[in-house]
């Protein structure tokens, strides 16, 4: 029996696409939203771990991804 990667992958690229301010920054210093800026701070980490830990429940159970290596 193969092991279930799908998990696994959607997690690592949600945690890297996700993390704050190597894309974007919600909500910013100076703004709303911010790209591109590689700076956070507490409450931009508290939303965005909130903001994956929702996508991250939609794509796993409301979807479900699955990746099996036989």
């Amino acid at each position: 029996m193969g092991a279930d990667w799908g998990p696994v992958v959607v997690a690592v690229a949600l945690f890297i696409v996700l993390s704050p301010g190597l894309l974007f920054q919600l909500p910013a210093r100076h703004r709303v939203v911010e790209f591109g800026g590689m700076g956070t701070s507490g409450i931009a980490i508290l939303v965005h771990a909130i903001i994956y830990f929702v996508v991250l429940t939609i794509l796993l159970i409301a979807i479900g991804i699955h990746i099996h290596a036989d």
